[in-house]
Order: C-alpha cells, then sequence, then structure tokens
C-alpha cells in the first residue's frame, strides 16, 4: 500500500490511499511483458523456415498499433490498483477483443500482396496478453461469483464470439486458419474420433467403475487389492501403457474369431481406447467409494428404520447422497482423457493428436497448434460445464437433505 498527500483547500494535509491487487499486479507486470518486451506476431516466407518477430507497432498498421498500446497500457492500470469490478470486467472483455481482431489485422498486414506462401503466427506477447486479461477475467467472474448457469452462459458468449470471428473471415491470415483449410476435412474426421475416444472410453469406465466401486465400498477385503492395481495402472506413462497393449491386442486380432471386424487390432484406436478406459477406471472408483463412505450415518440408519433394503437403501438413499462425489470423479475423467487421446496418434488411434506429431515432424508449430488448441478448449468446455453440474446436483441435494 503507498500513501500519498495533497493540499486541501484550507492548508490541511489529505492523505490518499492506492490499494495494489495482488493478483492484479502479476497480471500487469505480464502484460507489460508481453505488450513492450515480447514479439507480438511472427512472420515465416514459408511455413517450415524461422519467423522474424515483430512487435505491436510493426505487426499492426498505424495508429492501430499505438490504439492497442494504449488499451493495455490502461486495461494494465485498472489490473493493477483494487478498482471496481465492472471496470475490471470491462477492461478485461475489451483488451481480449482487441487482441483477437487485431491479430487478424496483423495477418493481413504483413502478408506481402499476392504471397500464398508466408505465414503470420501469433508470437509469445500475443498468448501472454491472452493469458493475463483472460486470468483478469476469471478472477473479476470469481468473484462475481456467478451461478453454474451463469458460468455456462458466459462460456456460450465466449464459444460465440470466436464462432463470429472464424466465420467472418478476419482470421484467414493467420498460418494456423491457412492449415486448417489445407486439412478441413481431415480436421473434422480426426475431431469426431478424438470425442470418440475420450466419450466412449469415460462411458466403458462409469459402465464397469460403478459397480466396482459400490462392491469396494461394501466389501472392505476387496476395496485395497483393487484401488492398489488401480493406482500401479496410473502411474503407467501413457506412451508405454499404449505400447504395451500393441501385443496382447494383435493376438487377439489374430486368433479371435471375429476380433478384427469389430477394429481390434494391434495398433489404431483399439489399444487408445483400452488404455483410456483403464486410466478412467480409478477416478470412477475411488470416488464411488469415497461418495458412498460420506453418506450420513443418520441417513442410513433412518433408511433401516422404513423397513428398507439393502438394495432399496442403495438406490434410494445411499446413491443419490454420493452422486455429487461420483461426478465429480467423471469431471475429472473426461476432462483427463481429451488430453490423454492426444497420445492415441502415436499409435494410429487418431485425434488432434495427428496435427501435433505432424508438425513436430514437419517443424510447423502452427500444424501443432491446429491440434493443440482445440484440445485444450474442449478440455476447457468440459471442464466449465461438469463443474456446474456438480455444483447444481450438490446445492440440490443439500437442500433436499436440509428438508428432510
Amino acid at each position: 500500500m503507498h500513501r500519498g498527500a495533497r493540499q486541501g483547500s484550507r492548508g490541511r494535509i489529505a492523505v490518499v490511499s492506492i490499494r495494489f491487487d495482488k493478483l492484479g499486479v502479476v497480471i500487469a507486470l505480464i502484460a507489460c511483458y508481453g505488450a513492450f518486451s515480447a514479439p507480438f506476431a511472427i512472420f515465416r516466407a514459408n511455413r517450415i523456415v524461422a519467423g522474424e518477430p515483430r512487435s505491436i507497432i510493426e505487426a499492426l498498421p498505424q495508429p492501430l498499433g499505438a490504439v492497442l498500446l494504449a488499451v493495455l497500457v490502461a486495461a494494465g492500470l485498472i489490473a493493477l490498483f483494487r478498482t471496481p469490478l465492472v471496470a475490471r470486467l470491462g477492461a478485461a472483455a475489451v483488451t481480449l477483443a482487441s487482441l483477437a481482431l487485431l491479430i487478424g489485422v496483423a495477418g493481413s498486414h504483413l502478408t506481402p500482396e499476392g504471397n500464398t506462401f508466408a505465414r503470420i503466427s501469433p508470437a509469445s506477447g500475443f498468448w501472454l496478453l491472452i493469458f493475463a486479461f483472460t486470468l483478469l477475467l476469471a478472477d473479476v467472474l470469481t468473484r462475481l461469483q456467478l451461478s453454474p448457469v451463469g458460468r455456462v452462459v458466459v462460456l456460450g458468449i465466449g464459444a460465440a464470439a470466436i464462432w463470429l470471428l472464424l466465420a467472418s473471415g478476419q482470421w484467414d491470415s493467420l498460418s494456423i486458419l491457412k492449415e486448417y483449410a489445407n486439412r478441413a476435412d481431415s480436421f473434422w474426421n480426426e475431431a469426431r474420433r478424438h470425442v470418440e475416444l475420450a466419450l466412449g472410453s469415460l462411458f466403458a469406465a462409469t459402465l464397469v467403475g460403478l459397480p466396482l466401486g459400490i462392491l469396494c465400498h461394501r466389501v472392505q477385503a476387496l476395496r485395497d487389492g483393487v484401488l492398489n492395481v488401480l493406482n500401479i495402472i496410473q502411474t503407467i506413462p501413457s506412451i508405454a501403457l499404449f505400447g504395451i497393449l500393441i501385443a496382447p491386442l494383435g493376438w487377439v486380432a489374430a486368433n479371435v474369431p471375429g476380433a478384427s471386424v469389430l477394429g481390434i487390432r494391434g495398433i489404431g484406436a483399439a489399444p487408445a481406447f483400452v488404455a483410456l478406459f483403464l486410466y478412467s477406471l480409478l477416478p470412477v472408483v475411488a470416488n464411488t467409494v469415497v461418495g458412498l463412505a460420506g453418506v450420513p450415518r443418520a441417513a442410513n440408519d433412518a433408511a433401516r428404520g422404513m423397513g428398507m433394503t439393502g438394495w432399496q437403501r442403495l438406490s434410494g438413499v445411499e446413491f443419490p447422497l454420493a452422486f455429487p462425489v461420483i461426478l465429480t470423479g467423471i469431471r475429472i475423467v473426461l476432462v483427463q482423457n481429451i488430453g490423454l487421446a492426444t497420445i492415441a496418434a502415436l499409435i494410429g488411434g487418431g485425434g488432434f493428436g495427428v496435427f501435433v506429431f505432424q508438425g513436430v515432424g514437419q517443424t510447423a508449430m502452427d500444424l501443432v497448434l491446429l491440434g493443440a488448441v482445440p484440445t485444450v478448449a474442449l478440455a476447457f468446455a468440459a471442464a466449465i460445464i461438469l463443474d456446474a453440474v456438480v455444483e447444481t446436483v450438490a446445492t440440490r441435494k443439500s437442500t433436499e437433505v436440509a428438508a428432510a
């Protein structure tokens, strides 16, 4: 806290208090470095050569570069001090919108007329600025204590804004969109495969994990053994587990009639699906055990007093009360699987990892981003939506318990 003084109209000294926001200091420092030290865009003569960094002033036509710097300075000052939440929300929204629009302008400005080989990419400064003001926006939304529906609405507004930018062609001059244009059909095929792997393995793990978790809760001797085995599986690196599964699944495909017709083989989606399924079991089983163990004894005693059988208590009392905790495990699995499904491309499983590893092999960072950005966006959206569902269910159950 810094204190300054000013002379009052009658000669008295008035003390002015300047209060810094702790997170705002970090945001302002990141924004300052991103705006004035790090490059805003990278120019490449073609998709694989080394790039030439461009600052904000160099990447944008004037006076847009100066205007963007002014916006960044103003937003950084608003973040730095303890300002009203409305001002912080407006600063974050305006700055993010300006960055999103002007990076497209930079792409058009830096691309030579009629040149189809040049590639313009957002540079580290752009990503740091996006990170800084997304952090500011997230902090404001947290302080506003939005309802679960409100958070989903904000997510929808953000997704709609990005879709409008893509549909408008504002980003068409950026290299990641040029990579997409060359692979549009395969992009959506790999997107479908990625979602199928993540959701399919989650569904299978839930189908197996819930009964297994209930069994572990009821049978103490079984619980420790099952959880220890699942913990061991969780410690195996994903690439190693994919490799371990190639040989047994290859044997099944060669020796079990009809297995290959079902898509089971040593490489491809089958080992990726099995690996993701195995990784998914621990969160589902463990959260089922924890959720059922956390059911109040009074609720069980009341159910017994009403003459309910063990199955009736499980389905009517224990499972509904444990459901928010179980749903938290499912949320962990989905976000985890969306990320891990990227590795499936190494064994021919498909998904967004195809573009990531192609880009690494070709030293084409924009191709890497074509696979990485949708993966991050899917995981982020899944986390927000399932967090909202978990909170809604938990609040409803708490209300029902209190009413009972």
